[in-house]
């Protein structure tokens, strides 16, 4: 997509102009297919598998080329995918597979490789592209959450135990600018009753002790989705993490750099990819002071269904 229509196309997206985004979306499928790219060329993240091909009664592989908060995003479309066609298959990260095989619309999901699928198929597309391929509605995107299980064990609850929240304030190495300082999430901590978990992984996970947020971590995204389950509120960069709780239809609020992603709108708390995520957007590049003071504010009016035992926690995160 050349820079003057994927400006365009942010700009539609972010205003839930969803029907201006497709048609965007097939002035550049058009010029791309033109252009003669061979499909499946190329580093994968950039590659555009779905032409343009009729999805109705065909056996479909769904690739997901991108990361897994991109994936997580984008299977919430298996199921309209699966109305219309004969079977659906999906090549997902091997992390992510006892939450694909769970998904409405999923008939299988195979473990994602450097190779090529072992199934045969009639048409694939990328997960990341179904939206545009299904010309989904805000309305079917915010009507499918939830759309990941949410049957896991529940903790027991207490009246009066502290108000749980799970934290992540690192995003991936490859961009810098989502990531928090993690003091700043001591501040949370100015509310008494508030207990802080970790659930950064990576190399920021060993500065939990500093907030200080006990490290409830978890490597295998099954786990951890019953965790997010069990905790009154997560407060999060723009990572996986925000993405997995907003499936999940678990309270979540979403910290977001000056100039976010195209996916989130550039104002407002309100997003229409996850009813119940609010997002915290940062006015001045750099400066997380002002989106924590925030944060604090309406910290100060959140009240949880129910509180979680520490205790509990802790049995569902071994």
């Amino acid at each position: 997509m050349n820079s003057v229509l994927h400006r365009q196309w942010t700009d539609a997206l972010r205003k839930n102009d969803f029907q201006r985004a497709w048609e965007l979306s097939d002035r550049s499928l058009s010029e791309y297919c033109a252009s003669g790219a061979i499909k499946h060329a190329g580093e994968r993240h950039h590659q555009r598998i779905w032409r343009g091909e009729d999805l109705r009664d065909k056996l479909v592989l769904i690739r997901c080329y991108h990361g897994l908060g991109d994936t997580i995003q984008f299977i919430r479309f298996a199921k309209p995918l699966r109305d219309i066609t004969r079977e659906v298959i999906v090549w997902g990260q091997p992390e992510l597979l006892p939450l694909l095989v769970q998904v409405d619309g999923v008939d299988r999901a195979i473990p994602l490789h450097d190779g090529t699928p072992d199934v045969k198929f009639d048409v694939d597309i990328e997960v990341m592209e179904l939206a545009h391929a299904l010309r989904v509605t805000p309305q079917l995107t915010a009507d499918r959450v939830p759309y990941l299980p949410r049957d896991y064990p529940q903790s027991k609850k207490q009246e009066r135990s502290p108000l749980s929240i799970g934290i992540v304030w690192e995003a991936g190495s490859w961009n810098n600018r989502r990531s928090v300082p993690p003091r700043l999430f001591a501040r949370l901590l100015e509310r008494s009753e508030v207990r802080l978990f970790s659930l950064q992984q990576g190399p920021g996970r060993a500065l939990a002790p500093t907030i200080p947020a006990e490290d409830i971590a978890a490597d295998d995204l099954q786990t951890l989705a019953a965790t997010i389950t069990s905790l009154d509120l997560i407060i999060t960069v723009d990572t996986m993490v925000a993405h997995l709780a907003g499936a999940l239809a678990a309270p979540v609020w979403t910290m977001l750099h000056r100039g976010c992603d195209w996916r989130w709108p550039d104002t407002g708390r309100e997003t229409i990819w996850y009813p119940t995520m609010k997002l915290f957007h940062q006015k001045t590049a750099g400066d997380w002071t002002n989106v924590m003071d925030e944060v604090i504010q309406e910290l100060k009016l959140f009240k949880p269904a129910v509180a979680t035992l520490k205790s509990d926690l802790k049995e569902i995160s071994v």
